[in-house]
């Protein structure tokens, strides 16, 4: 409401120009209609996160994929560990993990099910790096801590070998990544950066032009393609169950349907309240990233104007002839490409193509999703064009303004892990380790990550969503020109 009455009221900024542009902004997200039944300012972002989160993953392949357990109690009682960690998704689950295997006693709390947010819906893909790229590490740290960022990127991926290999997950893990890219200008950037990459970090790639770009993927459609092996991808749903099962096998004590609504210092630590117990601990670790806010607004409220959620989408077909499978992607890999405005795609190992892109930076699903999605995955591939899509679902990420990790402190005993920006699978494993050194007094790793300076997104509470969504047209409009 108070950018609808601002609007009548003089405005305060020099000249007419400003005026016409303030109100040219109301009126693109506010429209024009007095009858409008929803009297806040922009009501096109008005749509539930909560709400849209649970639609979208009504008809998910990794749900359909995967026979869970009988739902977990939900918390009834008051109890007592060394750390309450709030979150049993990736970053919540490796942080109960590596508590436990540290001595400490855990309670990892859950407002849904394990792995019901992102964790359970993502593409899949373990990526070395971040999605910030070294760039920031390199300008706020310095090139030798931008190494050690680099390095510990690698033993993301690492970590997730060894959670295979330790509790015996099986998530259908598949080593290779294959990047990709649309338009001349793409391949160029694509190139430049993967001579950066090899000469500063180490990360060769197989990499073809042109023509030979056919002996990495059949498609036309991409000027460039670079294979590395150190990454790969694996079924998300898969992993979470099976982290889930390797904390509980540790002694963590894992409540499902049981939401941390408050969290209140006392003189031994702090007290978390859920809706019908609580638990008292030394530390907490926060790990419920875009999902916070919407779940537990009170909780870390410092917090929620430094992400963003942004909704990404995937497709799944029927499954395809494993020969024709192998002759489109013949190493298997994930794929992805080097737009602002992503498309990435695998295949499953039941051969079913998943495929991902199309993002919406508000709560709103797109319109046509499972049309739109079609179109884009038939571009790339036009022999699946007569592939039926069984599955089509969704969820959000949560994006840091800079895109790096967003790893912190509160106070001295509560501790956060957010920002993942799309490249969680990996980096929430490391995030799980870093945070319990440093409760375990090793804090020299964490505090690398917590040195990034992280600002929020401009606009406050009403205004930052409709102008993220905003400036998202003009990198559309970017990757449209190639």
């Amino acid at each position: 409401m108070q950018v609808a009455s601002a609007e009548r009221q003089p405005y305060t900024g020099k000249g007419s120009r400003y005026r016409l542009r303030y109100r040219l902004v109301y009126r693109l997200f506010c429209g024009y209609s007095r009858g409008n039944r929803l009297p806040a300012p922009f009501a096109m972002f008005q749509t539930s996160l909560l709400r849209s989160d649970t639609v979208l993953n009504q008809h998910s392949y990794y749900e359909a994929s995967v026979q869970r357990a009988p739902p977990r109690p939900p918390l009834a009682e008051p109890v007592q560990a060394d750390v309450v960690v709030v979150g049993a998704g990736f970053a919540g689950l490796n942080a109960a993990i590596e508590l436990a295997d540290r001595g400490l006693s855990v309670v990892l709390l859950d407002a849904e099910r394990v792995g019901f947010g992102a964790s359970g819906r993502n593409g899949g893909q373990a990526i070395v790096g971040f999605a910030s790229g070294q760039e920031p590490f390199e300008q706020q740290l310095g090139r030798a801590d931008a190494r050690r960022v680099w390095d510990m990127s690698l033993e993301a991926i690492a970590i997730i070998r060894e959670r295979i290999a330790r509790f015996g997950i099986a998530c259908d893990w598949v080593p290779g990544y294959l990047y990709v890219a649309d338009s001349a200008r793409k391949a160029r950037q694509l190139l430049d950066d993967l001579d950066v990459q090899a000469r500063d970090y180490g990360l060769s790639c197989d990499v073809a032009t042109g023509a030979d770009v056919s002996r990495l993927i059949a498609s036309e459609r991409y000027h460039a393609a670079a294979y590395e092996n150190t990454s790969g991808h694996l079924h998300p749903l898969k992993y979470a169950l099976g982290l889930a099962q390797a904390a509980e096998s540790l002694g963590v004590r894992l409540f499902e349907g049981s939401p941390a609504l408050s969290m209140a210092t006392t003189a031994s630590g702090l007290t978390v309240q859920t809706p019908h117990g609580q638990v008292q601990a030394r530390f907490a670790v926060l790990a419920g990233n875009c999902m916070l806010s919407a779940i537990s607004p009170q909780l870390a409220r410092p917090l929620h104007s430094r992400i963003m959620p942004v909704g990404t989408y995937i497709i799944g077909t029927a499954a395809i002839d494993p020969a024709h499978c192998q002759r489109l992607i013949p190493s298997n890999a994930a794929v992805c490409d080097n737009n602002f405005v992503l498309d990435y795609f695998r295949f499953s190992a039941d051969h079913r193509l998943l495929f991902g892109g199309r993002v919406s930076y508000t709560t709103m699903t797109p319109p046509r999703l499972q049309a739109v999605m079609r179109e884009r995955m038939v571009r790339i591939f036009p022999a699946l064009k007569d592939v039926p899509v069984d599955y089509v679902w969704g969820g959000f990420v949560d994006i840091s303004m800079n895109r790096a990790p967003d790893f912190g402190r509160l106070s001295s005993k509560v501790y956060y892990l957010q920002g993942f920006s799309g490249h969680g699978v990996a980096a929430t494993g490391l995030a799980g380790r870093l945070v319990a050194e440093a409760i375990a007094g090793q804090a020299s790793r964490f505090d690398l990550f917590a040195r990034i300076r992280h600002t929020p997104f401009p606009g406050g509470a009403m205004l930052r969503t409709p102008a993220l969504a905003l400036g998202m047209l003009w990198y559309r409009f970017k990757d449209a020109l190639g």
